[in-house]
Parts: structure tokens; sequence; C-alpha cells
């Protein structure tokens, strides 16, 4: 049985224990607005213990919780225009993000949109992930609020359908009279943690990664290619290759400037309506159909891209070369005769373009610094044969992602996020003006919500 069956299992008994909880707890529950909420004691004297044994030292960090606030604010601020600049600059992009620009983090969501660049995301991962999360996120608004001399009311569970969430309810009319700073330390708290989370998180994926995975092959992201201009191809010939790769090529070779390329059947039939078009080069690689994750060149065994570089490096143009691969579970063998390389005759091509993703944009810089363990073009296998260590590496993975998500969205300057209420009490600093304040706050969450609307709309009209 997959594991698949098994968490859908778990996903049945955990709603039908849902169910028959509240029913149970019926009289306990109490509508507000959307939410049904079941308030307990749960909690609480962990939250006063480390609210009153460590005052001094929340005291103190509330400047840096405070900075950090602002960070998230302005870092997802900016995630968020730079995504509106994308899809007005390149609107083919919005055809590309398969997961649309809203949407509840759910079980099974890759799945569901078929977003293949990210892990399988079963119930158990959501469960685990969303509990890390929501208890710590809430627990620190808990300690900072009691560091204040705030009491904290109730925890407790929030209902909306089969979605769950976790409160701490502290007395928000003490909380209204905290001086400004003692507002936003206490806003910012959640989303601070939540970040501190990911670096944690991000560290012990670290350990556990160089710990049970090893590399064991070599990605190419792509043949070699060229851009050429679409209105001056001339000759479209009948030939036709098509590559079962991931996702498959449908190719048909055109004649340019002399020579041979190949480009997208679909684009072939008519460039009238093109400027520039990617065109792949008649290589070995290409005419062979290469695909899947180099493991081996003739008889040595291929780890890393270093390795593939050294192994081609000592063949010559004409040799024929023995090439396998995997691919979809697969081992694939090819025989390859190598050609001149354009730039020096001497030395042999392939024609496969090896490149780390993301290396010309901030954001891929970034990612590549964060997870600076992991090359993006080596492919890498488990230490040990069992599945169970690629079910914790994604759920490491999921629980960073998601707390950084968490981290980031809830900072934003709308009126149902923490950030909403962060930027009035910001603005209410500056202006000394409740109804200045107040008109910065709606011009700012109607601003948001369109910019949400906006990117819906241009995903959906991609379909």
């Amino acid at each position: 049985m997959s594991f698949v069956a098994y968490d859908l299992t778990f996903l049945f008994f955990f709603c039908l224990f849902l169910a028959i909880f509240l029913i149970i707890k019926k009289k306990n529950l109490k509508r507000e607005g959307l939410l049904i909420l079941y308030r307990t004691k749960v909690g609480l004297k962990l939250i006063d213990y480390f609210g009153k044994k460590h005052k001094n030292l929340l005291e103190k960090s509330q400047y840096i919780v405070i900075f950090f606030g602002y960070v998230l604010m302005a870092g997802i601020i900016y995630l968020l225009f730079q995504l509106v600049y994308l899809f007005i600059k390149i609107p083919e992009l919005a055809g590309v993000i398969k997961i649309p620009p809203i949407v509840p983090l759910i079980p099974y969501l890759p799945e569901i949109f078929k977003a293949d660049f990210l892990p399988p995301f079963y119930f158990t991962y959501w469960i685990i992930a969303l509990a890390i999360t929501a208890i710590v996120h809430e627990f620190f608004h808990g300690i900072y609020a009691r560091a204040k001399g705030v009491k904290i009311k109730s925890t407790g569970f929030a209902f909306l359908g089969p979605f769950t969430a976790f409160f701490v309810e502290p007395n928000e009319k003490k909380v209204e009279k905290l001086k400004i700073k003692d507002q936003l330390s206490f806003i910012a708290a959640g989303s601070f943690s939540n970040l501190l989370l990911t670096i944690l998180f991000l560290v012990i994926l670290w350990l556990y990664f160089i710990s049970f995975y090893a590399p064991a092959g070599a990605i190419f992201n792509t043949y070699t290619y060229n851009v050429l201009n679409a209105s001056e191809i001339k000759i479209i010939t009948n030939e036709r290759m098509h590559i079962d790769s991931y996702p498959p090529l449908d190719l048909t070779k055109v004649i340019f400037g002399g020579k041979n390329y190949y480009i997208n059947t679909k684009d072939a039939k008519n460039l009238t309506g093109f400027g520039l078009i990617l065109a792949y080069e008649d290589t070995p690689a290409l005419n062979a159909g290469l695909n899947g994750v180099i493991i081996q060149v003739d008889d040595n065994e291929i780890k890393q891209n270093a390795d593939l570089e050294k192994e081609l490096s000592m063949k010559k143009p004409g040799e024929i070369i023995k090439i396998k691969t995997l691919a979809n579970g697969s081992i694939k063998e090819y025989e390859i005769e190598l050609a001149e390389r354009p730039d020096n005759e001497e030395k042999a091509y392939l024609g496969i373009a090896v490149f780390k993703q993301g290396e010309n944009s901030f954001l891929g810089k970034i990612r590549n610094k964060l997870i600076f363990w992991k090359d993006p073009n080596t492919y890498y296998k488990e230490k040990y044969s069992t599945d169970f260590i690629l079910f914790i590496y994604n759920l490491i993975w999921w629980i960073v992602l998601i707390n950084i998500s968490v981290a980031l969205g809830n900072m934003l300057p709308v009126g149902i996020a923490d950030g909403g209420r962060y930027f009035y009490l910001t603005m209410l600093k500056i202006t000394s003006s409740k109804r200045a304040a107040k008109i910065a706050y709606k011009i700012s969450t109607y601003l948001i919500l369109a910019i949400f609307a906006f990117l819906t709309m241009k995903w959906f009209l991609s379909l």
C-alpha cells in the first residue's frame, strides 16, 4: 500500500475525530463571524511562566522584534510588486505559475494544481507543519503580551469548515492602552517566531541533508539553444523530432543562416506572430534524445557536474561515448558521437546546457545562498534505501516553506493580517492623527486587495 493510502486514511479519521469533538463540545463552541471558536485554558500557565520569568529578555528584544517586523513587511511588499511587474512585463508568466495567487494552504495542493516543482504535500505534512507554525506563532504573541502585563484570557482552536487554526486571546482593551512600541512588539512577535523557526529548521534541513544524501548524478537543464528572429526563418522542413523528456519536446527542423535548428512544432506553424524565438541547435545530445540524470559516461561514474565536465574534456570530436541516464526511475543507455565545439574544433561537444537556476536574479541568488549545501544541477540520492528518508526531508522542507510564508504573509499591511494593525500604528506614530492613520490603513488594504484581484484575474485568463 502506498503512503498516499495511509495518509488519506489518517485524513479520514482526523475529520471523523474532529466532527465527533465538535458535536461533544457543542455547548463550548461560539461563533464569531465566519469562525467557530473553542476556548480553553491549555497553555496559559506556560505563557505566564515565560512571560514573567523572561520579562527582562523580552523587553530588551522588543526593538529587534519590531525591526524585523518592518523587514518582513518590506519583504512581502517587494515580492508582491515584483510579481505584478513580472506579470505585466511577461504576460505568459501567469500561465507558467500553476498555483493561483490566492489559495488556502491545503493538503495535496501541488497535486491539485499539478505544480511539479513542489514536493508532495500530504495531510500528515500539513497537520504537523501547521501545528508547529501556529502554536509557536501564538505562543510568542502570548508571552510578549504577558511581559507587558496584559492578561491572556484563553487559548483555543478556531474552525472554518475543515480548516483549523490556533489562537491566544489577550485582553484587547489593555493591549490598545499599551504604548505604540509595546503594541508593535506584541503584533510582530508572531511573525518573528516564524522567522526564527525558518532559520532553525533550515539548519536542521542542512544537517539532515548532508547526513542522509550524497551526489549521484549530473542534471542538465536543456539542450544548447540560440535565440532567433522568427521573421528571418525562411526554410521550415517537414522533419520532426519527438523527445520523451520532461516536459516532452515536439520539434520541427528549420534552417537559419545555413545552419540547422529545431523549434517547437506549434510555433513552426505560425511564425508571423513571433519576434524572437528559442531554437535548439543541431547537437549530438539533441539528435540522440538524451534526457534524464547523467549517471555514467563510458565506464566512469558521474556524481556531479564537475565529473561530467572532466570526462568530456578528455574526449575528442568524432569519438563515440556511452552515456547512462536515470529517467523516471529507469536506466537509459545512449551511444553518441561527439561533435566539434563551435568555439574550438579540437574539443569535443555534446550539446547540453548546464547552469545554476536563478543565478541571474535577486531572489534566485538568495535561494541559492540559503540552500548552500545543495547544487541545483546535481542529482542527490539517499544513502540508505528507504522512502522514510525522503519523507522526513520533504516534511522539514515544508515546515521551512510554511514558516517563511507565514512570517512574510502575516505582515502584509492589509486589514485581515497582523501587518494591517502594524501599519496603522506606524502611521499613527508618524502622523499623530487617528484619522490620517485610518485613511492610510484603508488605502493600503484596498490597494493590496486590488493587486491580488489583478493577479488572480491574470492567472485565471491564462488558463
